[in-house]
């Protein structure tokens, strides 16, 4: 039996390979013409059986640079696009350094630190209360999906003091979103109760009717 580990590598699987086939046909044809009339062919296969490519914008062009990359370069036809640089397709990707910062309190985010600083330097007025109002419910939220536990507002108004260095406040008696539209809303599991922290079973009811009820014989 002949198994695929012993077949020649793919150098792009998705097509599968009999397009692959195809294409070591098409590179050993010696005639220009049937080799550029067979180069085509494939094309539309390939454009066929891979109908979501169509959605790729310039997915024609996409298709004759795979065509030129299955055949590892070696097929001479006429592209209407330009050939794919090797030297692109074999480059190493740059080394991206992963950003160093320190951040206070790591379950808001460094995205919330960034809010922060953004409406301290914004002028006193309804919008910068506005701006702050939804940072704390969105602190709220954060925290909530951190830690399923209810959260009381005063805490995440303690934070957002800290956080902003005592530069941003909300005027007293400011309620935040509650808990329970958070979750709603944001779609995180409701906090566990006692008993399920506990790992107890709720009491059974106590209906007298219910515990009394013998089933009838006849």
């Amino acid at each position: 039996m002949n198994y695929n580990t012993s077949r020649p590598h793919l150098i792009i699987p998705e097509y599968g390979r009999h397009i692959q086939k195809m294409i070591d046909h098409a590179v050993g044809i010696e005639d220009d013409e049937e080799r550029q009339k067979v180069a085509v062919a494939v094309i539309n296969v390939m454009g066929t059986l891979n109908p979501h490519l169509r959605d790729v914008p310039d997915f024609a062009h996409k298709l004759w640079d795979h065509l030129f990359i299955m055949s590892d370069f070696r097929l001479k036809v006429t592209s209407p696009y330009p050939l794919p640089l090797v030297e692109e397709l074999v480059e190493k990707p740059k080394h991206m350094d992963y950003p160093q910062s320190n951040i206070r309190f790591k379950h808001y985010g460094r995205g919330v630190e960034d809010l922060i600083a953004a409406a301290i330097e914004k002028e006193d007025g309804d919008e910068k209360n506005a701006l702050t109002l939804s940072i704390a419910n969105l602190m709220k939220m954060f925290y909530l999906s951190w830690n399923r536990d209810s959260v009381e507002d005063k805490l995440i108004l303690n934070d957002l003091n800290r956080l902003s260095k005592g530069n941003l406040s909300l005027e007293e008696g400011t309620e935040l979103e509650s808990t329970q539209s958070i979750i709603k809303t944001a779609g995180i599991n409701a906090p566990k109760s006692n008993f399920q922290k506990k790992g107890k079973k709720r009491p059974k009811s106590n209906n007298n009717e219910n515990n009394n009820y013998k089933k009838k014989k006849y």
